[in-house]
């Protein structure tokens, strides 16, 4: 399936700024299931200081606003084509080691909530089925809805609300997965909804390494495993190791953001 793919994040702010600097994971990279055909990063109001691949594998673009500047605006799009319909990544090989994905961190460390979850059997012939069970069991019990939670929430905390969105569900999911002794990881990306075009954020689910599977996703937010209707940008251990943006800036001024996304075929 070949999807076009339209994102733009503006950052306005209510007098000039003399210094912010974002860390861009927006370019999606060639993978098994996926290749990318074309894509580019547009800067307005600012520029590319560099460019680098991180630990995770992930292509980062530092973007600096141009000083005195009150509108930064970046605007990433370009054309993909998915190839996969089971879930499965397959044993992909990085630089980066599995025990690294079972190391909790501060945004996904387990607490009594998640800890109640069921466990995963240690039996590969049955995992799957497991992770599928425990993923049905954490949208039962935080049903997906937008407004309880912020980007900088952790999954515990998260698990102890009434309800949650993808980030969530992917954090308490990886985290619960650990507790089994499986290697997870958090995926940030684009899903194309049908019927649907105009969306106003990105997508995220987890990934879960099984022996003789390789990486295989879970989305828990729509109860499925990811298909030819996702594309992956970038993985890590939370959510902030793969955040599509993450910054800081220098000042007192206000900041309002705005996002425009278009994902369709």
């Amino acid at each position: 399936m070949k999807l076009s793919i339209s994102h733009t994040t503006e950052y306005a702010y209510s007098a000039p700024v003399d210094y912010a600097l974002q860390k861009v994971r927006l370019r999606p990279m060639n993978s098994p299931v996926q290749t990318v055909h074309d894509w580019s990063v547009e800067v307005s109001g600012g520029k590319v200081e560099t460019s680098y691949t991180d630990q995770y594998g992930n292509h980062v673009d530092l973007v600096s606003i141009t000083p005195g500047a009150q509108v930064l605006r970046i605007h990433a799009g370009g054309h993909v084509t998915t190839l996969n319909d089971t879930g499965v990544l397959g044993t992909v090989n990085g630089r980066t080691p599995l025990w690294l994905f079972c190391q909790e961190t501060p945004l996904t460390a387990a607490g009594e909530a998640i800890r109640a979850l069921p466990r995963v059997s240690d039996n590969p012939e049955t995992q799957l089925a497991g992770l599928h069970d425990l993923s049905a069991a954490i949208l039962d019990a935080l049903p997906y809805q937008s407004g309880g939670t912020a980007v900088d929430t952790p999954a515990e905390t998260a698990m102890q609300g009434d309800h949650g969105v993808c980030q969530d569900h992917a954090q308490i999911f990886i985290s619960a997965a650990r507790l089994s002794g499986l290697p997870a990881r958090y995926v940030s990306g684009y899903l194309m909804i049908n019927d649907q075009i105009a969306q106003d954020a990105t997508h995220a689910w987890a990934e879960v390494h099984l022996a003789g599977l390789g990486w295989v996703g879970f989305d828990v937010s729509n109860g499925v495993s990811p298909d030819r209707k996702y594309v992956r940008i970038a993985v890590g251990r939370d959510a902030r190791d793969a955040a599509p943006i993450e910054g800081l800036r220098m000042g007192s001024a206000d900041e309002t953001l705005m996002v425009s996304l278009q994902v369709q075929q």
